[in-house]
Formats: structure tokens, C-alpha cells, sequence
């Protein structure tokens, strides 16, 4: 069994409502991927401290335990759109970056 972590870099697209889009993360969105996607072990979120310009200011790390990470992403990438085409994505979502890392 590999280990993975996934980074995905995002921002709120309006600081406004920061707090709704940080709700949604914790309570729907990452339980939605926990539960859905295959391999997702755990979430841990980030705030990074003084992100540069055009960089999010969240960082969520995915921790993926797989045989196949590619036939893991693809069920993982389901799992996402069906998700959203049931209204469960916030429109506050902007994702700067996504990394997929192999634990050595």
C-alpha cells in the first residue's frame, strides 16, 4: 500500500463570507471526500501565514493510503462531480493549486 498527500491550495472568493466558505469546507465538503473517495484517510486544513500574491490562503492535506493512486484519483474525481452536480459546492470555492506528493 503507497501513501499519497494531496495539497490543495484555495482562497474564498469573497473575504466577506470567509466564515460561510470555511463552514462548508469543514462540514460538507470534507466529509464529502472522506466518505466518498476511496483511499482518503484524513483531512487536515491550513491557514498559511502572509501567502504571497496570487497564492490561496487555505491549504487542506489529503492523506490517500492506495495501490493504484491513478484508478484512487479517478474515483476520487467522481465522487467530486457527482457531489457538485447535487448542489453540495460552494460558489465561494477557488482553488489555486492542487499537488499530488508519493510519501517516500
Amino acid at each position: 500500500m503507497e501513501q499519497w498527500l494531496l495539497l490543495v491550495e484555495s482562497r474564498c472568493k469573497d473575504p466577506d463570507r470567509e466564515k460561510e466558505f470555511n463552514d462548508w469546507y469543514d462540514r460538507i465538503h470534507i466529509p464529502d471526500i472522506l466518505s466518498g473517495s476511496p483511499g482518503f484517510k484524513s483531512t487536515t486544513r491550513y491557514v498559511l501565514y502572509a501567502p504571497a500574491k496570487g497564492h490561496g490562503k487555505f491549504l487542506a492535506v489529503y492523506e490517500i493510503e492506495t495501490v493504484d493512486i491513478d484508478r484512487t484519483m479517478a474515483a476520487h474525481k467522481a465522487n467530486v462531480e457527482a457531489k457538485y452536480a447535487a448542489g453540495r459546492k460552494s460558489d465561494l470555492l477557488e482553488v489555486v493549486s492542487r499537488k499530488l506528493c508519493k510519501v517516500r
